[in-house]
């Protein structure tokens, strides 16, 4: 689940539906509504992060003392310590990926799509209020790009080895409150690759802080399983796991109710689960649904699941998780049924990058993509080959697209089994998804070892979610005497389209879904094949030599009733894989829609055999064709009608039956003016499309997606721009250079869709191709009412767009909190019954007479009078060596001195606050305060001691 859950002030015993028998006086007792705890509290950590990119070397570590204390918690170096100096890094915001900022060059990996990735860190820091001590803290990153190590602290708190899953750490027990600053530490090594095709690098999701009582539900913790029952109503079990960080053992009671997607609770119950001190128990309950609202493609109703933890009568917590309730089946015969009617699946396989963001993918992206895909007609997309954004997830329940959620690596060994096991415990209630896949096309697919290898990964989904099936794509060895088939509930082929018959007379009781087909070239707006220019026609006749065409792909699955469905390669073109071809191509050609989600000719052609509720009537190409008068220009229908006739200038060019794979095409000698094509169905007319020569282009148009937007800072659209001529025609020959300038927004990137531009995707200006271009455009937080995008060309008349904002409140999120050096690294003397010199200091080898401390902490009272040295080093950040700034040491328990750089500065009065200057100098500084011990009296520091610049609003 993303977002926030507030706690709301009902009584339990009084908020049932209408209909819904009371609560036991027991349970009712059990879940009094005082004390009032307060609940989770979830915040998005997207804000302040500081970036480099690059490597930082650890520094070398020397000595027998500073090598004793590298191997101590909380002690990292370099850019992972807890005052290192970031002030001269940029200022981020997640979602961040910094590959799709690189330049392309040649010797770069191609299927990367020629942009190095590398290195990089981030850095952030949080402060957490008093009330937070003693409450579970997690810090939830979506992804990181792609093997990271995460620092809290100075502490190594995480490593994670995979770019696509998520990462869930609990902080708690390495946090700090107060005054004291938490300092995060990522260093991202996205050199690393997991995928042959464009992975990004960075923080690429969104990043949340969650606060939940010591005694809480777990993170993925809620499992809600509809089930339909012989009778045709409707079971709901639920599980919800228990945490428990306390240091007593808790007795739980669990309120579990069901929201119809009007809000109103339809069901109701409770269990009970008495959990350990830093234990974890799952509490289970079963609810029942009467009259119930099915989820399917198009009609995607959703209920929500919410549980709320009760403790001593008191709630501590409170989660829920959105499902539907509806059925998959699948037939070796006859293919796949949605609550049992037959479904042929209409499916394209998608990876996660999108014009001018890469990977970094805002929310409302997903769903501007996911609605594309529906309007292809498409009713399933395949994550391929990683666990998707949840955000992604979020649009496919809502608006009803099926997944086939797939897991990235193929490896039963305990760290991807945890990968697996994190992504059906993510994932499982999800409405949406309908189908795990294992892996993707493995070389050892057809051997022993891979058989056993899926078995495993295959009993490690079942044990999470037994109702879903699982699949693998399999690209070869499917007739070998033992492979991974034997292990499936669904037999998925990748391009093995002349196997579909045997295979299923081979093995009879097997479902079979085409995993991945048809791997075609297309050049959105191009109409002829330059295979030196790389371009290819988008009248779909270059597919791989693996693949075929979108249209005889399409014909081998629909006309065989036991394969279930089809998932295109690919719904959308992506970075790298440029296939079939290299430098300079960056990005692939194999999308129905390019990057920026224009249409290609695929995407018509597949709307016209996919879509059946309305009429569908594409022409392509376009008509400006000047030079070439009287050449035979091929022209090509994409109907779902009957018969399609097609005019040329009001002369009819011949009447033609539709033929529902190949669809239509005519040749005609070139001459300006107007093409026209007419569906008819039984003799009617029932669509029109058409395209006609245009002049030169004279103006720009900008049109967004969506004309409203949510001024909260994170809402995002994209906007299309193109040339039009003198009449208000769109140009489809237009290829000009056009620059960009926004008010109260935010241009986030740009794109064209040209698989060879390399152009930047971050600026102010982006050339059209073949007529089209895109800049996502971002809405501001404040009282702005419109967003205003202009455009301008050379030579043309500019554009001025306008977008409504409304008002919404920006995303709850962690407070920015200034970064404060903290001065670290005390040595405290032994008491020394006589006035010690100040160059006494503790040998290299000792660990134990001097005491290693922070100031702050609770000091323990010494044994004897005497005095006593407190000695550290440090190095100020950048702007305090060059302009001086502050030492602040705050309160001292006794009289003493503090010593500078070898020089008296200040005197100590007991318990009083003080700060001594810091002069502006390059390098290392000493600090030495030497005090007075008294027997049973602790002697030293009583605050954090910070450094701060002479001038804080200059800083850095």
């Amino acid at each position: 689940m993303s977002g926030n859950f507030t706690r709301r002030s009902v009584l339990l015993s009084s908020a049932a539906g209408a209909g819904l028998a009371a609560f036991p006086a027991a349970a009712a007792s059990a879940l009094s509504p005082d004390p009032v705890i307060r609940s989770r509290d979830s915040r998005y950590m997207d804000e302040g992060w500081r970036f480099h990119e690059g490597d930082i070397p650890m520094p070398e570590v020397r000595g027998h003392g500073w090598t004793y204390a590298n191997a101590k918690a909380g002690n990292a170096w370099g850019a992972a310590s807890t005052n290192f100096d970031d002030s001269q890094w940029d200022e981020v915001r997640l979602p961040h990926d910094f590959v799709v900022a690189q330049p392309f060059e040649q010797d770069a990996n191609l299927s990367q799509g020629y942009r190095r990735r590398g290195v990089a860190w981030y850095r952030r820091t949080i402060r957490l209020d008093e009330s937070e001590r003693g409450r579970h803290l997690e810090l939830q990153l979506g992804a990181a790009a792609t093997h990271a190590t995460v620092w809290f602290n100075g502490t190594v708190v995480d490593r994670n080895f995979s770019g696509y899953n998520g990462i869930n750490i609990d902080l708690t027990p390495f946090a700090r409150y107060g005054t004291l600053t938490n300092s995060l530490a990522i260093r991202i090594d996205a050199n690393a690759m997991e995928g042959w095709w464009y992975e990004g690098g960075g923080l690429y999701r969104h990043a949340r802080l969650v606060s939940r009582d010591p005694v809480h539900i777990a993170t993925d913790g809620i499992y809600a399983d509809p089930q339909r029952n012989a009778d045709g109503g409707w079971t709901v079990p639920v599980q919800v796991t228990v945490n428990n960080i306390a240091e007593q053992a808790a007795d739980a009671v669990v309120d579990v109710t069901i929201r119809d997607g009007g809000g109103r609770i339809v069901s109701r119950g409770q269990a009970r689960t008495a959990v350990q001190p830093l234990g974890s128990q799952t509490a289970e309950t079963e609810l029942s649904l009467g009259d119930a609202a099915l989820w399917s493609v198009d009609d995607p109703n959703l209920y929500t699941v919410e549980a709320r933890l009760f403790v001593d009568g008191a709630e501590r917590d409170q989660a829920s998780v959105q499902t539907g309730l509806r059925t998959f089946r699948f037939d070796p015969d006859t293919g796949f049924y949605l609550n049992d009617r037959h479904m042929k699946i209409h499916g394209v396989c998608v990876h996660q990058d999108h014009a001018g963001v890469g990977v970094a993918v805002p929310d409302s992206l997903w769903e501007f993509r996911i609605r594309r895909l529906k309007a292809m007609g498409c009713n399933a997309i395949r994550i391929s080959h990683h666990a998707p954004a949840p955000e992604l997830l979020d649009a496919c329940d809502r608006l009803g697209m099926l997944v086939l959620n797939e897991n990235r690596v193929f490896n039963p060994s305990p760290d991807f089994i945890g990968q697996l096991e994190w992504l059906v415990r993510r994932d499982r209630n999800r409405a949406c998804v309908f189908l795990w896949s294992v892996f993707n096309e493995e070389p050892m697919q057809g051997t022993e070892q891979g058989y056993e290898m899926v078995r495993r990964m295959v009993a490690t989904v079942k044990a999470l979610d037994s109702r879903r099936a699982v699949t693998a794509a399999m690209n070869d060895g499917i007739f070998t005497p033992v492979n991974v088939s034997h292990a499936v509930d669904v037999m998925g082929f990748n391009y093995q389209q002349n196997r579909y018959d045997a295979f299923h007379a081979a093995h009879p009781d097997l479902p079979i879904i085409s995993t991945e087909d048809t791997s075609a070239f297309q050049t959105r707006g191009a109409w002829e094949t330059d295979l030196d220019a790389h371009v290819m026609a988008e009248d779909d006749t270059m597919a791989s030599d693996w693949g075929a065409t979108h249209r005889d792909a399409w014909k081998m699955i629909a006309e065989r009733p036991f394969v279930a469905g089809a998932f295109v390669w690919t719904g959308f073109d992506y970075r790298g894989e440029p296939s079939p071809f290299g430098w300079p191509s960056a990005s692939s050609f194999f999308g129905a829609m390019d990057l920026c989600g224009f249409p290609k000719g695929a995407f018509h052609l597949h709307r016209a055999q996919w879509v059946r509720t309305e009429p569908v009537l594409a022409l392509l190409p376009h008509w400006n064709w000047q030079g070439r008068e009287g050449e035979p220009i091929k022209i090509m229908a994409f109907s779902n009608a009957e018969e399609v006739e097609l005019t040329l200038n009001g002369r009819s060019l011949g009447r033609q039956v539709v033929d529902p794979y190949l669809m239509n095409s005519w040749t005609a000698p070139y001459e300006p003016g107007k093409l026209e094509a007419v569906g008819f169905v039984r003799g009617a007319r029932v669509s029109v499309a058409s395209v006609e020569t245009t002049g030169a282009p004279a103006r720009l148009r900008l049109t967004p997606d969506r004309s409203r937007l949510t001024r909260d800072g994170v809402d995002v659209t994209p906007v299309t721009v193109e040339a039009l001529d003198s009449r208000g025609r769109p140009v489809p020959t237009a290829n000009t250079m056009v620059r960009f300038s926004i008010e109260n927004g935010e241009i986030l990137g740009l794109g064209n869709g040209d698989p060879n531009s390399h152009e930047p995707e971050t600026g102010d200006r982006r050339s059209l191709f073949n007529g089209l271009a895109q800049v996502v455009v971002r809405s501001p937080v404040g009282a702005a009412r419109t967003l205003v995008l202009r455009a301008e060309a050379d030579g043309l008349q500019p554009a001025r767009l306008s977008i409504a904002l409304d008002p919404g409140a920006a995303p709850l999120s962690v407070p920015l909190a200034e970064p404060v050096m903290t001065v670290e690294g005390w040595r405290m003397s032994p008491v020394s019954p006589t006035l010690p010199g100040m160059d006494w200091v503790a040998s290299d080898s000792d660990q134990n007479s001097w005491q290693w401390l922070q100031p702050g902490s609770t000091l323990p009272p010494g044994d004897s009078d005497g005095f006593v040295i407190y000695r550290t080093t440090l190095t100020p950040w950048s702007a305090v060596q060059r302009r001086g700034g502050v030492i602040a040491l705050g309160r001292v328990t006794s009289a003493g001195e503090v010593w500078l750089d070898g020089v008296k500065v200040a005197d100590t009065r007991p318990g009083a606050e003080l700060s001594v200057p810091l002069p502006p100098r390059e390098g290392e500084r000493s600090l030495v305060i030497r005090l007075q011990a008294v027997r049973g009296r602790p002697t030293g520091l009583l605050d954090v001691v910070t450094v701060r610049a002479s001038d804080p609003a200059r800083l850095p």
